[in-house]
């Protein structure tokens, strides 16, 4: 079978189904396949095959993947929310073969060494961690090689494309704000600083998913590896339990699929009711549909609150209320400006539609290539930053924070690009802020509503629910600070007003607009001022100190509420979702000990972004490759794999 879209006659049971084949499902098959191709493993991807697809292995087409429509996405609606100005939320998440790994936006970061310690599992600390990070990845970059890999199927590059003069420009504005430009923020321990960012792209400028970097080598030879299967464009609809002869708990025995109607509807509208088909395993379910996709899987297959489960028509196999409880993601504002970048240093010909991919590789343009994001952080605020969020904050801070210097509150990430209807603004190279939480304490929820793959999601975000109001705290001082850095740089020319809080007209804070062919004036007035020593008169939006530096834009407590209207307006996924089937103690609202075996049941482990039990400081794909790995040395040690080792 290899891989194809329908389920072969004869392949009706295999020792271990994976379901979900994004990021770490697809590592732990290819890890346990090449380990042991004597067993039979069947991957079942809801999406379609990715490879060599053109918005997958191009880094550049990335937001090909997130558009409306978009079919390598799953959109999974949240609830209409209060607290985001009446919005219903909608979270993407992977859905195609390699997952989040195929369609996310490259950034190579990971979780600060504390991250995983916070997890307080034994097999799950950092210094066991370290490994399993190295194993999986072949990286380009600078720093030691103390933590990081040389041969590891994921390569870790720049791409052969970067826009130096964008790049260095903001590092000068970085370093004018009091943050070092920094080596190597993916030491474990780095933090509140800014880097020359890497990025899950090969040297030669391909995306490094995991169904390319993993599997789909292992596929390409089906006579050395005859029994690994991947079956694409199929749901599943729910696991399968046994009573097992001598155990007192149910064992998982198979899953129950059905064809994916936005590639099978014509046979299924040719049926009475939905087809679907038995696979049985006779080692191992593995469940690995992410953070938003495991939990209802799970209550579809009886595992869950007994309440949850009652009211959707669900007969209970195992009460685990910490199913789909604690849904967290990093809140993530979009913020543009206007620059005077050239065509070649942005995305935008690309983004825009103005230069397809055929044109771009017929040129050999090297954008495609690109993420178009340079320069990146971790950052955190100065004592006198933390004062000014004022108590709820400072107590926070305090407890959490201010002894724990490992601990960044905000990413912020330089785009060059506009994210936006490119119809709606003028020709021209835009950049494009990414400002996004670190440890949100907000917390949501994801549960089903009926038995079947149609009912709708009670599907709570959570966002801004937190005590306090700590979390949009974070983001209105990550707004300023952006902000900032933008007007200290020289390709500055004001702000893309209809992406900013709507300021007063007369406000200091109000947002401005530069000739493109003209120099940032700011910066111009800060040279004039530092050769003449005195104090001058404020311009636009900027201030200059007398001592000659841009002096910050100052704030008013209206300025502070049209910031914070904005942030519940705009603030949105960052496809970071995680914690609804927690790896914690039962008593604790756990669903999985730390082998991965889910509560109360046998044969069923769960191997995605759904069982960290806290947050963790980093864009979450490398965590996610990190969870395979780990993962998969699970699985193949129960196994007694001979001669298996990290």
């Amino acid at each position: 079978m290899a891989i194809s879209n329908k389920l072969p006659e004869d392949l009706d049971e295999v020792d271990i189904i994976i379901a979900g084949g994004g990021t770490a499902g697809c590592i732990v098959a290819a890890r346990l396949a090449a380990a042991d191709p004597s067993l039979s493993i069947l991957v079942i991807e809801g999406g379609t095959n990715n490879y060599n697809v053109p918005n997958v292995i191009h880094p550049a087409l990335f937001t090909q993947n997130l558009l409306p429509g978009s079919k390598t996405a799953i959109f999974y609606q949240g609830n209409r929310a209060k607290q985001l100005a009446n919005r219903d939320p909608v979270v993407p998440s992977g859905g195609i073969l390699g997952g989040g790994s195929s369609i996310n936006f490259m950034l190579y970061t990971r979780a600060q060494r504390m991250d995983f310690d916070s997890w307080k599992m034994p097999g799950w600390s950092t210094k066991e961690l370290i490994p399993f990070l190295k194993k999986l990845e072949t990286y380009h970059g600078p720093g030691t090689l103390d933590t990081h890999g040389t041969s590891g199927p994921v390569h870790i590059s720049d791409g052969g494309f970067r826009c130096k003069r964008s790049e260095d420009d903001i590092l000068q504005a970085t370093a004018a704000m009091g943050y070092p430009e920094i080596n190597d923020v993916q030491d474990l321990d780095s933090n509140d600083g800014f880097q020359r960012w890497l990025r899950t792209v090969s040297p030669e400028g391909r995306r490094q998913d995991t169904a390319h970097a993993y599997l789909h080598p292992l596929l390409q030879q089906p006579d050395k590896y005859p029994n690994l299967h991947v079956l694409v464009e199929h749901k599943v609809v729910r696991i399968l339990f046994s009573p097992s002869s001598g155990e007192t708990e149910p064992r998982a025995v198979g899953v129950e699929i059905t064809p994916n109607p936005d590639y099978h509807a014509t046979i299924i509208a040719s049926q009475p009711k939905p087809k679907t088909q038995v696979i049985r395993a006779r080692k191992l379910v593995v469940l690995s549909c992410g953070a938003c996709g495991s939990p209802p899987t799970l209550e579809r297959s009886g595992i869950g609150s007994a309440e949850v489960l009652k009211r959707a028509g669900v007969p209970v196999v195992v009460d685990l209320p910490g199913v789909g409880r604690d849904y967290q993601d990093h809140n993530l504002n979009l913020i543009p400006y206007r620059t005077n970048l050239k065509a070649d240093e942005t995305c935008d010909e690309l983004v825009s539609g103005r230069l397809t991919h055929t044109q771009a590789l017929e040129q050999g343009n090297p954008t495609l290539k690109w993420n178009g994001c340079d320069v990146a952080s971790k950052v955190r605020p100065t004592e006198k930053e933390v004062d000014e969020l004022g108590p709820e904050f400072r107590k926070k801070w305090d407890k959490d924070f201010k002894d724990k210097p490992n601990r960044p509150i905000m990413l912020i990430a330089f785009i060059n690009s506009y994210f936006g209807d490119h119809s709606t603004v003028p020709l021209g190279g835009y950049m494009t802020t990414g400002i996004y939480t670190a440890y949100p304490y907000s917390r949501g929820h994801i549960h089903i509503t009926g038995p079947n793959l149609t009912d709708p999601l009670d599907f709570d975000v959570g966002f801004f629910t937190d005590e306090g109001d700590v979390d949009i705290k974070k983001l209105v001082w990550a707004y300023k600070k952006q902000r900032e850095i933008m007007r200290r740089t020289s390709m500055y020319r004001g702000e893309v007003a209809s992406g900013h809080p709507r300021f007063a007209a007369d406000s200091a804070a109000a947002c401005v607009e530069f000739p493109v062919d003209s120099p940032n004036p700011l910066l111009l007035e800060s040279v004039r001022s530092r050769l003449e020593n005195t104090a001058i008169a404020p311009i636009g939006n900027g201030l200059v100190n007398g001592s000659g530096g841009v002096k910050d834009i100052p704030y008013t407590p209206e300025d502070d509420a049209a910031i914070e209207q904005y942030l519940r307006e705009t603030t949105n996924t960052t496809w970071h979702s995680l914690g609804t089937c927690k790896m914690a103690p039962r008593e604790e609202l756990g669903v999985v000990d730390a082998s991965l075996s889910v509560y109360g049941v046998k044969g069923l482990k769960i191997v995605d972004l759904s069982i960290p039990p806290e947050n963790v400081a980093a864009n979450t794909n490398n965590s996610a490759m990190v969870i395979g790995e780990r993962g998969a040395d699970i699985i193949a040690r129960e196994l007694g794999i001979a001669g298996w080792g990290v």
